[in-house]
Parts: C-alpha cells; structure tokens; sequence
C-alpha cells in the first residue's frame, strides 16, 4: 500500500473513531435520562407507599369519628397516586440500540422483581387499612355509647345510694358496697365475663331487698355498659393482631426499599464504569492507530523528502485536531458528570458553569498560571460528583438533616475522591482533589479529613468559596437565595475560618467581575 493510501485511509479511520467518541458520549447522555425518569418513578412509589404505611399507624390512635374521616381520605389520596404513578409509561420497553451498550434500570429484573412484589404489598396495605377503618370506626360508636350511658349508670346508682343511706339498714347497705365495687371492677380494672356478671348479679340480688323506682332502667344501662364493654375487648383484640400484621408489612416494605435503593445505585454505578471502558477502549484504539500511520509513513522511503514532509505535516495536523477533540470530549464528559451530581439534588446546571468561571478568576488573582487556572476550571464541576451515591430523600429534604442524615451526606466528598483518583489524567487527579478537600475549612473543623491552613490543596480552598458563594446566592430545596450583603458580611466572618483570608480578600477586590460572572449565568 502506497504513502497516499495510507493517509487516505487514515482520515477516514479517524473520522470513525471520532464518530464513535461522539457517539458514545450520546448514549452516556440519553441512557442517564432514562435512568433518571425511572429512579425518580421508583423514588415517588417508595415516597407514596412509605405515607400509606404511616397513615395506617395514624389510623390506629384516632379518637374521634372527624379525625378518622380524615385520615381515610388522607389515604384514598396516596392510594390515588400510587394508582396513577404505576399507570405512567416510564420508559420504552422494547429493544434498541441504546440497550445493547446498558440497560435502563426499570428493565433490571431484580428491581422488577421488587417493584412487583411492593405493588402486592400495597394491596395487603389497602386492605388492612379498610380493616383498621372499620373497627376503628366501630369502636369509636362503641365507645360514644359506653360514654353516654356512664353518666346514667352512676346517676342512678347515687340516687338508690341515698335510698339505702336512709334505710339505715347494714345488710341493704352492705350489699350496695359489694354492688359499688362490682361496678368499678368491671368498668376499670377487670372488664372480663365473670365481674360483669357479678355487677349484674349484685345489682339483682339487691332489686330483691329494696323497692327503688329506676331498677329496671339501672339493671338495663348495667347491661348495655357490659356488653358495650364485651365488645371493646374484641375489637382491641383484633386490633392487636392487625397491628402485628401491620408491622410486618411495614418492616417488609422497608426492606423492599432499601433493597431497590441498593440496587438502583448498583446499576447507576456499573453504567459510569460501563461507559468509561467504552471510552478508554476507544482512545487506545486511536493512539495505536496513529502510532501505525507514524510507521508506516516513516517507512516508506520511496517518497521524496519534500513529500514526505508535506504528508507527515498533514498527518500530524489530523493527529492534532484529533487529540483536541478527545480533550474536548473528555472536558463534556467530566462537566457532564459534574452537572448529573448536581440535579440529582436539584440544583441548574448553571450552578456548575458560575463555580467553574469564580474558581479561574480566583485561581488568576491568587498568582496560578493560566495553563493551571483552565485546568481548576475544567475539574471544578466535579465536586459534587460523590452526590450520584447519596439517596434522594437525603439529597433533596427540604429542612435540616439529623445526625445520621448528616453522616451519610459528608460521605459524598470521599465517594467523589474515589471515583476521579484512579485516573492518572491531570484534569481527573485534580477533580479528585477538588471533590475531596473543598468541605475542609480553614480552621481546621471541615470534613472529610479535618486538614487546616495551606495544608488543604489550593485547589480544596478555591471551590470551597466559589462552591459558597454561588450555593448562598441561589434558592435551594431547603432554603431561599442569600441577600449580597447577607453574604458580604458571612465572608468577613469566616475569613480566616472558614476560608482562607487571601481568597476572602480577593474576593472583595475583585468584586464586580464576580457579580458579573453570576449575572451571566443566571438561572432560567
């Protein structure tokens, strides 16, 4: 093969081969779109299902028949969107060609698997709930009963009280005390067969001894308290046996979840790898590739050497827009990254570009060279990049986290760490720095290390107060955008503490171009 159709046929490999960078890059992209629809799907029936669990404890200790209404339609209405969240066609199921790179979560059969069987607990929820319903329903009748026919019984009892009194007789008095504890024994203490039917007996006994108008009525509200008091018995019987049935279902689904959580992460996890395997292949492919044109053009000598410094020119001119579009790709990719840790808690992806652009400015004014003021800029995206690992309603609580949400949240900067420092790229290495050290604090009393002073890496300072900076300016799920002079004023109490003082002071000099990269990439 001639120098000529080697070149030829070089161009159009490395056509190819860009393509396919582009290419996988794309499915990166839509694979993670998919991927998010449906664990933000798996999310909301967990979410919905978790309130169905908690309505049906509630529904236990209502007392009154208002409050139960309530909470019977509190629960039509998550039953309503569980109903409507399993109808919503999350993803397209059938085959194509982004599935044979990886598969979409929702298709994983474990989680289907799962899904399933929360979907039949969710019927064995509503089911229970309409059993509670009714003997709660039918226990607060009881008890409106029992609570109308008390008064009575001991009215009653104090006017045949004041009949015996006058009679003056031990015997009629004696047996009024053995009827009077009866009837306390029954309504407060025993509540069992055997006592109420001493109380009625007692109450019979002494209608034999002693003419008193109301007997009939009293011996008729005794019975009606008793059997009032027979039935509560049975209801709370089968209460206690729902509620152990109810706490199984509870501990199962909790279970359920945190399995498909585990999973879900699982998937997400292996689909970062997958792809980055992908890329790696292909970028070996490309340097071989060139190291083989390089060959066999030197190789050739039957070429004048006018010739072959003119195709060897053009060669190395591919060769260079080549690697520029590899460094491009790997840029997108890595502000990709950085913008998915992001919006997994909500947050624009222009959060991502403003910290980006105050980490250049500040890297700049702090004395770095431009070359590695860019390369600040390009790895600052990542350094949430750990979020990809912390469940949504960790991420995404919109009041504060308690200590073991905390925990869990602080793990995201070692996650990160973890992530970006196997490579050995520059711009990786130091997004793993960034990731790792822009919690730390200057004082000493950050995370995840606790480093302090110029012991944390320039690169950890920086993010932090651009990361700060943009985090107090902007609304959150759990708090609204800080005022200026609200942020002003915290910088100047954490210079030195926080932050470090020289950042804190460029920061203030160079105020203006720091509002003016925040008004460029503004929130839509």
């Amino acid at each position: 093969m001639n120098i000529k159709k080697i070149i030829k046929f070089s161009f159009i490999s490395i056509i190819i081969l860009v393509f396919l960078i582009a290419s996988i890059n794309f499915v990166v992209l839509e694979k993670n779109k998919k991927n998010n629809i449906s664990k933000n799907y798996i999310s909301a029936i967990i979410s919905i299902q978790n309130n169905m669990n908690n309505i049906l404890v509630d529904a236990l200790l209502v007392e009154d028949l208002v409050s139960l209404e309530k909470i019977e339609k509190l629960f039509f209405e998550e039953e309503k969107k569980f109903e409507e969240e399993k109808e919503k066609e999350i993803v397209n199921n059938t085959e194509s060609f982004f599935n044979k790179f990886v598969s979409n979560i929702y298709e994983n059969e474990i989680v289907h698997e799962e899904l399933n069987s929360l979907y039949t607990n969710e019927k064995i929820i509503e089911e229970a709930f309409d059993k509670i319903y009714k003997l709660q329903k039918k226990k607060i009748e009881i008890k409106e009963l029992f609570n109308k026919s008390y008064p009575l019984e001991n009215n009653i009892r104090k006017s045949l009280q004041d009949s015996i009194w006058e009679s003056d007789n031990i015997e009629l008095i004696k047996d009024y005390s053995d009827l009077k504890y009866y009837s306390k024994e029954a309504l407060y203490q025993y509540k069992n067969k055997r006592t109420l039917s001493k109380w009625i007996e007692k109450a019979e006994l002494l209608k034999e001894k002693i003419n008193f108008l109301k007997w009939e009525e009293y011996i008729l509200v005794v019975k009606n308290l008793t059997a009032y008091i027979l039935e509560l018995q049975e209801i709370e019987s089968d209460e206690a046996k729902l509620t152990q049935q109810i706490q199984k279902i509870i501990v199962n689904n909790s279970i359920l979840n945190k399995s498909i959580e585990n999973k879900t992460q699982e998937i997400l996890e292996n689909f970062i790898k997958s792809n980055n395997s992908n890329l790696i292949f292909i970028l070996i492919i490309t340097i071989i590739f060139v190291l083989t044109v390089v060959y066999k053009v030197n190789k050739n000598i039957s070429l004048s050497v006018d010739e072959i410094e003119e195709k060897v020119e053009k060669g190395i001119k591919e060769i260079s827009l080549l690697n520029k579009e590899i460094e491009t790709t790997q840029k997108e990719v890595v502000f990709t990254m950085g913008a998915i840790g992001e919006t997994r808690s909500k947050e624009t992806g222009n959060h991502v570009k403003r910290v980006a652009e105050y980490s250049k400015l500040f890297a700049l004014y702090y004395g770095l060279d431009a070359n590695e003021a860019e390369m600040l800029k390009q790895a600052s995206p990542m350094h949430d990049i750990g979020k990809v690992a912390i469940p949504d309603y960790i991420l995404n609580k919109p009041g504060p986290f308690n200590d073991e949400e905390r925990k869990i949240m602080n793990t995201h900067a070692r996650i990160g760490y973890e992530m970006l420092n196997s490579s050995n790229r520059p711009l990786l290495k130091a997004a793993a720095v960034v990731a790792y050290e822009h919690h730390e604090k200057y004082n000493g009393k950050g995370y995840p290390q606790g480093l302090a002073g110029e012991d944390i890496h320039i690169y950890g300072r920086i993010t932090a107060i651009a990361d700060v900076f943009d985090a107090l300016g902007s609304d959150r799920c759990y708090k609204k955008a800080w005022v200026d002079d609200k942020i002003f004023k915290l910088f100047k109490e954490e210079r030195g503490e926080h932050f470090d003082p020289k950042l804190v002071d460029i920061f203030f000099e160079h105020l203006g171009e720091f509002l003016k990269i925040r008004n460029t990439f503004k929130d839509v």
